[in-house]
């Protein structure tokens, strides 16, 4: 593994995402990502690592609602429905992510970083994360503690956790 980039996310990211990458290596597969509260930080960690090219397909930022129906081709109706943050758009990002590239998995996120977005049903730091596998999707929710970095930091670990604990069960 390179030297770690300057980028704001714990120091256990890093050995966790070698092990991804590693993982990915060794069944020649590749990997996107669909970001909406991380802001492409899942992305930018993938990327800052040497040789990412051969395992990272591309990193979709999908802040707004209309880049998520233009660039991952999530239903406008399913947002309208259940609100950008859940657990349908969430898996919705997943898909979207692989069908747009050529990877053969992708992680998703959707959730509320920021101080100013939370309401009483979805509060500051509550966060959807979404894997693809093959033909396989699976989502998780989470409540995580603290300001905008904070959050986001832990929504790129346990993202990156939970990836590779599938990628290891397969």
């Amino acid at each position: 593994m390179s030297a770690r980039p300057p980028l704001w996310l714990p120091d256990d990211v890093w050995p966790l995402l070698d092990a991804v990458s590693q993982q990915l290596l060794a069944r020649q597969w590749r990997m996107a990502t669909a970001e909406s509260c991380t802001g492409g930080l899942i992305a930018a960690a993938c990327t800052s690592l040497s040789g990412s090219s051969v395992w990272f397909e591309r990193g979709y930022v999908t802040y707004s609602n209309a880049s998520k129906t233009v660039e991952l081709g999530v239903d406008p109706h399913l947002i309208e429905q259940h609100g950008a943050v859940s657990e349908p758009v969430a898996r919705a990002m997943a898909v979207g992510a692989c069908s747009g590239s050529t990877a053969d998995c992708a992680v998703a996120v959707t959730g509320v970083a920021g101080p100013t977005g939370g309401t009483p049903d979805k509060p500051v730091g509550l966060v959807w994360v979404a894997w693809r596998i093959g033909r396989h999707t699976w989502a998780q929710c989470h409540q995580f503690e603290g300001d905008r970095a904070s959050v986001r930091a832990q929504t790129v670990l346990q993202a990156l956790h939970s990836l590779h604990t599938q990628l290891r069960a397969i």
